[in-house]
């Protein structure tokens, strides 16, 4: 199969449409068959949930092709099962793990020619999400749905590369206490947006943020997990008092991998920001950009930096990005079940 005439390594992480998107309808209490779709518009009412009462779930995930020209995605069971309790958390009609598999199976292999070319450091992004479309104007759930797959060939997340970028504690929560947290929903993102551009404003890539109800303990960035690393090479993932840190797949493939294939030390502990200069490393962990080495954070004018990690990728960072990277392009066995073979 022809790939695309695309120069690949120019990319950089902005929309390009591909051949085929996915879509299904949820009406009178069920999904319908769904498929694939040459059109990637969305048509819908001005009363309709989404825009209304923000019911809004998403997903993001990659396809990759590997060194023997197979293409694979990266363990897509664990989007649909997150994606399923999203959903369920904002009264939405989870849609079923295993056609969620199958939905991002065949719009990989429908948009093929768009997977990047091995060795290119491209990957074809992927973006499962679902909305509200009835129509509702009192406070309620609607009571139709559309779920939809989009597809777009992505470079780097970062486009100076895989550089250590300074962070800031903002004066904002990213969540609330008991609220939505834990769930990948796009109201989370809004709530993020101002103080990332007031981050952004001030010279910092990101945002840390802290508990919503203490301001004590570390929780995550705008879009990505925290991780640390310890003098003593113990890697440390903070965990929540409030249960209103994302469960990211790539941060918990990146425990897996510390853990069980380069045999460190894992400690999933709540983190206290005024402990954090006793680590020597900081990564921030998404699907996105996989680590992105974390140089320093300000809070209050005063900055903290990771001395193993301040002017160049520490090195357990480095390790633990290129051996999950190598997992996912097939340069390294992976676990049991982690590689989803497509074509």
């Amino acid at each position: 199969m022809e790939k695309k005439d695309l120069d690949w390594g120019s990319l950089g992480f902005a929309y390009m449409p591909t051949d085929y998107s996915y879509v299904s309808n949820y009406k009178d209490g069920k999904w319908d068959e769904g498929g694939l779709t040459e059109d990637h518009s969305v048509k819908l009412s001005e009363c309709a949930g989404i825009l209304q009462y923000c019911q809004q779930v998403f997903e993001g995930l990659k396809a990759y092709t590997q060194k023997n020209g197979d293409i694979v995605c990266f363990r897509p069971d664990l989007n649909a099962d997150r994606m399923f309790n999203s959903a369920a958390r904002l009264v939405m009609p989870s849609f079923p793990r295993d056609r969620f598999v199958d939905a991002v199976k065949q719009v990989i292999k429908g948009n093929a020619a768009w997977v990047p070319p091995y060795g290119s450091g491209a990957t074809l992004y992927i973006r499962p999400y679902m909305f509200a479309t009835g129509e509702v104007i009192g406070v309620q759930p609607a009571d139709e749905y559309q779920f939809r797959i989009l597809t777009t060939p992505v470079g780097p997340y970062y486009s100076g590369g895989v550089k250590p970028v300074k962070i800031v504690v903002p004066d904002y929560d990213r969540a609330a206490p008991r609220g939505t947290g834990n769930i990948k929903a796009g109201l989370n993102y809004a709530m993020s947006l101002y103080p990332s551009m007031l981050a952004h404003k001030e010279g910092y890539a990101d945002n840390m943020f802290l508990d919503p109800q203490t301001n004590t303990y570390v929780e995550e960035s705008g879009g990505a997990n925290i991780i640390f690393a310890a003098k003593d090479g113990t890697l440390v993932v903070p965990v929540s008092h409030n249960d209103s840190i994302l469960p990211s797949v790539t941060r918990r493939s990146l425990e897996y991998v510390a853990e069980n294939i380069l045999g460190m030390k894992v400690v999933r502990r709540p983190v206290r920001f005024d402990e954090i200069g006793d680590f020597v490393e900081c990564g921030m962990c998404g699907t996105a950009a996989v680590i992105s080495p974390v140089a320093s954070v300000t809070k209050d004018g005063k900055e903290t930096k990771f001395e193993n990690g301040y002017t160049t990728v520490g090195p357990v960072m480095k390790e633990l990005r290129q051996t999950l990277v190598d997992i996912q392009t097939g340069d390294r066995e992976a676990p049991e079940g982690w590689i989803c073979h497509v074509c």
